[in-house]
């Protein structure tokens, strides 16, 4: 069966976050959110190193959209439940249908960082892949330097599989880095 027909939810409940597909007006929310949190995002999020206009912002939101609905691409906006504020982004990405496998990525709203959110929304992406989409293998890759980042796949079981040396550019351009890949897979 192609991938655009599966019928999958397009939003996740945890206790206290409501995660769902992007949808056509989250721009505003989430360009004020990148614009708060640039300091922390742009040093490893390749997309906070230049400014970007609300409307930049509102486009790459309905591209991700529509790759949601072409389920090519699966990204996810995470909302409070009790405020209904948008606190970051994640979603499954470098997806392979044939294997069921599936990459997470993820980021946070320096403002609602240090709550747990971001575990929380990760653990409960993770069960969406593997009860919802069937997933074998869900990646996490993240740069070896970023503590945070490791510290949330750590605490949420994660094996560390290798670290891939010298893989990537640092997003400032000046040195090479080293990605640690995590996943877990299902039976």
């Amino acid at each position: 069966m192609k991938p655009i027909l599966f019928d999958i939810p397009h939003e996740i409940h945890t206790d206290r976050l409501y995660i769902r597909c992007p949808l056509p007006g989250d721009g505003p929310a989430v360009h004020k959110s990148i614009q708060v949190s640039r300091r922390d995002l742009k040093l490893w999020m390749p997309f906070a190193k230049n400014e970007q206009s609300v409307e930049e912002v509102e486009g790459n939101i309905r591209e991700a959209h529509a790759a949601f609905l072409k389920r090519e691409d699966l990204r996810l906006h995470i909302f409070h439940k009790g405020t209904g504020d948008f606190i970051g982004s994640s979603g499954l990405h470098r997806i392979n249908w044939d294997v069921r496998k599936f990459e997470i990525g993820y980021w946070i709203d320096s403002r609602y960082s240090g709550f747990g959110y971001i575990t929380e929304a990760v653990r409960g992406i993770t069960d969406y892949a593997c009860r919802e989409l069937y997933a074998k293998r869900v990646e996490i890759r993240c740069d070896s330097k970023n503590a945070k980042s490791k510290r949330v796949i750590e605490r949420l079981g994660f094996r560390l599989e290798g670290i891939l040396r010298n893989e990537d550019v640092s997003i400032d351009g000046n040195e090479l880095r080293d990605t640690c890949v995590y996943a877990k897979i299902s039976d």
